[in-house]
């Protein structure tokens, strides 16, 4: 399982929280969001928007899987761009 830690300065707004979950539906790894101890589903855009409500200053990126270095590359190019 790789990790990757972002300081949050944006809320993720719902266009780019969509580009996120239709970007992490291309890997076959299993993608995880977490916030203030709180995990979702990366691959799911009801869940990647409940974070959007939790007030953080830390999100973490978890991917586990057979393309997890790409993954987590792409992915967290992604939220870096949207949310940093």
């Amino acid at each position: 399982m790789l990790k990757r830690s972002l300081q949050i300065t944006h809320k993720l707004e719902p266009q780019p929280a969509s580009r996120f979950v239709k970007a992490a539906n291309q890997f076959q790894s299993r993608i995880s969001l977490e916030m203030d101890g709180h995990r979702v589903d990366g691959k799911s855009m009801m869940s990647v928007m409940e974070l959007a409500n939790h007030q953080a200053n830390t999100l973490t990126l978890l991917v586990e899987g057979e393309d997890e270095a790409t993954a987590i590359e792409v992915l967290g190019s992604i939220l870096e761009k949207e949310i940093t």
